[in-house]
């Protein structure tokens, strides 16, 4: 065995399935043991094994090497990073507007992922084999907040699960335009990319988009204006954005699914707010490998607290 690889070895604890047990076994996730066995990095009791429904028995001894996670495509990039919290599984980073998550066409660089490759240089064990962070949810480059990332495989399994499963604790701040009535509700409505604008999303009849659910309650009365907390009961594209644009109520500075009233742009103009008014401000989970409960809040913004402020609030 070279350098390049960890070779781990055990005996089965639990009779079932191969990779369920290799698994618990040897604290990967069943998709990268699936994935090792594959690639013929598997024995059992001495034998080459490539079955991931094999049936094991209790006391089966395994070997798996584990080759060293491959750099990732992106480039780390030295970008000063808000850490609110860290250990050796995740890193919970409260992100400033303006900050695209993930690289992609027109953004290669620059991103939250450039500046994670770089902060966590030597912590990442690899996600599906490749040394990046594990981006589980996004929000979007002018959205201000919390955001978890995974540094390990098994981290982002957990974490996933609980998006998937509607577990995770998720609210955010907004300033909307005008002041919804009632002052508290849930607004429910599938979510899909708009067959008339592909940057845009829409709600749409169910069955074609995802289903999305967004509590929200009024916390202050603004001039012309509300401060709004919206939870989320699930995670789509733009939710927030989209679902107080279809009751009428846009946030302040989204230019893409409302435009501010017209007594209200020159304030905006004023104070240079040129961004939608959405802050990422409490977020909670399980935490994946330890079991921890964990709960974390974010400050709101100055630039959103400013404007705040001169629409008459506190």
């Amino acid at each position: 065995m070279g350098d390049t690889e960890e070779l781990l070895t055990g005996t089965i604890a639990a009779p079932g399935r191969l990779d369920k047990a290799l698994a618990e076994a040897s604290g990967l996730s069943r998709e990268r043991v699936k994935a090792l066995l594959d690639e013929g990095r598997i024995t059992l009791e001495g034998q080459a094994v490539r079955q991931a429904s094999l049936k094991v028995a209790p006391g089966a001894m395994f070997a798996v090497r584990v080759p060293a996670a491959a750099p990732a495509e992106a480039v780390a990039q030295d970008i000063p990073l808000s850490v609110t919290y860290e250990d050796e599984a995740l890193i919970v980073v409260d992100k400033p507007a303006g900050l695209v998550v993930h690289p992609a066409a027109g953004n290669l660089d620059g991103t939250l992922v450039n500046a994670l490759l770089h902060h966590c240089r030597g912590q990442l064990s690899g996600i599906g084999g490749v040394a990046r962070p594990g981006i589980v949810h996004r929000i979007d480059k002018d959205t201000s907040g919390l955001l978890v990332v995974a540094k390990s495989d098994a981290a982002h399994e957990g974490l996933a699960r609980q998006f998937a499963d509607h577990s995770i604790i998720r609210a955010y701040k907004a300033v909307t335009a005008g002041q919804p009535m009632p002052a508290a509700g849930t607004i429910t409505g599938a979510i899909a990319r708009s067959v008339h604008d592909r940057k845009k999303m829409a709600l749409v009849q169910d069955g074609r988009g995802k289903h999305a659910v967004t509590h929200y309650r009024t916390l202050a009365r603004l001039d012309g204006a509300a401060l709004v907390e919206c939870r989320l009961e699930t995670g789509r594209t733009h939710q927030v954005r989209v679902h107080l644009a279809s009751i009428g109520h846009s946030l302040l500075g989204d230019p893409v699914y409302g435009r501010a009233p017209a007594k209200i742009r020159p304030l905006l103009a004023r104070i240079g707010f040129a961004r939608q008014a959405l802050h990422a401000a409490e977020l909670g989970f399980i935490h994946p490998i330890s079991g921890e409960t964990l709960h974390f809040t974010s400050p709101t913004p100055v630039d959103m607290q400013e404007l705040i402020v001169e629409l008459g609030g506190s």
